[in-house]
């Protein structure tokens, strides 16, 4: 445990002195993460498919605040999707409008969740996105959090439906927009998702901020608990398909990841709490202090002897 701590002091001071060159590195890789993956499963426009374009676009969001990522990822996937049929992409620009003026309800830097919930799910560890989101967010999260797992079915829907979608011509343009409207809204395993990853998320929103120990450690149990319940009564009652190995072992990565973050942001010692109680002229306060888990990184450093030789005395 001892050099578990040391090992995360180091870190955080690596990251304190070199964090005006790891952000960029960190939004390079996460946007060449998000745009290799949209060529691998939605890559109908073949221009986009060459090698060199997710390497440019990450470049250049690296530089960028996560909105303006956020924005870039959209426009690189309705560009796939008007390869394919004119009318998905109208669907997810009308959506993508819509989650854009819900965004001014989202908390700060909340945009990246329309493009990390995707990317979980593709990752096949989706159900670490409530879980972190909770720890580090705060209800109102839901939202960012429900417009990436609808984005995230819709590309599903067209990848797995590309040839009814390119052939069907037949059909007026209104028509086929209603009837993709209607087939994505009655989509039930997409709305069993959203509603497991709401509840999850408000439930661990609220678990980790109750005045007890290990609070952190009982919201990441009790989220995963509401995950499950709500996929199970939704397979149960809404009879949908999910395949029990993928979720066990989902959910055991997700439960893994969770941890770890739990360690290198809120790691404290109930060991040392102390309650203090103090008041002024119209309150009286009660107060809980829990110290933070904390070491010293050791400074090591190491002195060079040169021995001297030994002269032997002059006669």
């Amino acid at each position: 445990m001892m050099s578990l701590l040391v090992f995360k002091e180091r870190l955080k001071e690596f990251y304190a002195r070199f964090e005006i060159y790891i952000t960029p590195v960190i939004k390079f890789l996460f946007s060449l993460l998000a745009f290799s993956l949209m060529n691998k499963n939605i890559g109908f426009m073949t221009k986009l498919t060459e090698p060199y374009i997710p390497l440019v676009l990450a470049l250049v969001c690296s530089f960028l605040p996560y909105g303006a990522i956020s924005f870039l990822a959209a426009c690189f996937m309705l560009a796939h999707l008007s390869g394919i049929s004119l009318e998905i992409t109208l669907v997810m620009a009308v959506f993508i409008v819509v989650a854009g003026l819900l965004y001014y309800g989202f908390q700060p830097g909340d945009s990246y969740l329309l493009v990390l919930t995707p990317v979980f799910f593709l990752l096949k560890i989706p159900y670490a996105i409530p879980l972190i989101v909770g720890l580090s967010g705060s209800a109102i999260s839901v939202i960012p959090v429900s417009c990436g797992v609808f984005i995230y079915y819709t590309l599903l829907y067209v990848k797995q439906n590309a040839g009814v979608l390119t052939n069907d011509m037949s059909v007026d343009e209104i028509v086929k927009f209603m009837q993709l409207m209607k087939v994505l809204l009655s989509n039930k395993l997409m709305l069993v998702m959203v509603i497991a990853f709401a509840l999850s998320l408000v439930v661990v929103a609220v678990t980790r901020n109750l005045s007890m120990d290990y609070s952190w450690i009982i919201a990441i149990v009790a989220g995963t608990i509401a995950q499950l319940g709500v996929i199970f009564v939704g397979d149960i009652v809404a009879d949908v398909s999910v395949s029990v190995i993928g979720l066990l072992v989902g959910i055991l990565f997700s439960i893994i990841i969770a941890g770890i973050y739990t360690f290198f942001v809120f790691a404290v010692d109930y060991s040392r709490t102390e309650y203090v109680q103090f008041e002024d002229d119209d309150y009286y306060y009660y107060v809980k202090a829990v110290p933070k888990l904390t070491v010293s990184a050791p400074d090591v450093k190491v002195q060079k002897i040169n021995a001297r030789k030994l002269q032997r005395p002059q006669r």
